[in-house]
């Protein structure tokens, strides 16, 4: 197998046929499930807070998932035990995307992942922020998954034509071939600024 082959494998996780069927997605199914409940809670939203207050907290909301987005790709993604099943683990929750980054259908998170600690987190926004509150705020931080998803794809799979979306493709590609204890944010790469991770330019 060549280099390009072995990038866009797709080794099985489960000796299961019908279990691995789960570990593989499309990428239009995060638009197909979050985006209409980011328009629901929106509108939720404005029918309880009004449409200025609604926007300030989805803007938070927004922010708030780009830094969650930066730590859970560097704590969590990124603990690397060196065997047992929680080496197993990292594997198959991020290691699989390391070895074959280029695997079309494990770019996005599957449902039965996403959809559950979609709901954990919006159960912890209702229960800081109130309900009225947790629709605009929700309604932002799943804006921002489904951003961060959709850009996430683009990054692999297609070739950016703008100087940002150059940018950040470069940003990206150097943290899987380069160094990939630096460039966890994806969508938002000014948290590795802010914490010390954004990839250097070599010969500076």
């Amino acid at each position: 197998m060549d280099r390009s082959e072995f990038l866009k494998a797709s080794p099985p996780m489960f000796k299961s046929g019908l279990l691995d069927k789960f570990t593989r997605v499309h990428h239009f199914v995060p638009i197909v499930i979050f985006l209409p409940a980011i328009v629901v809670l929106f509108a939720f939203g404005v029918d309880r807070l009004g449409v200025f207050s609604t926007l300030a907290f989805a803007v938070a909301g927004y922010f708030f998932w780009t830094l969650a987005e930066y730590w859970i790709h560097r704590v969590i993604f990124h603990f690397e035990p060196e065997e047992g099943i929680g080496a197993r683990l990292h594997w198959m929750v991020h290691g699989v995307h390391h070895d074959h980054p280029n695997d079309p259908l494990r770019l996005v998170m599957p449902p039965g992942a996403s959809v559950p600690l979609a709901l954990i987190f919006y159960a912890l926004f209702w229960l800081v922020l109130g309900a009225d509150r947790a629709f605009a705020f929700g309604a932002g931080f799943l804006g921002g998954y489904l951003a961060y998803d959709m850009i996430h794809y683009a990054l692999h799979h297609h070739t950016p034509k703008s100087r940002f979306g150059k940018w950040l493709r470069e940003l990206h590609m150097r943290h899987h071939f380069q160094d990939d204890e630096r460039g966890f944010g994806i969508s938002a790469p000014y948290w590795d600024r802010v914490f010390g991770t954004m990839h250097v330019r070599r010969g500076r």
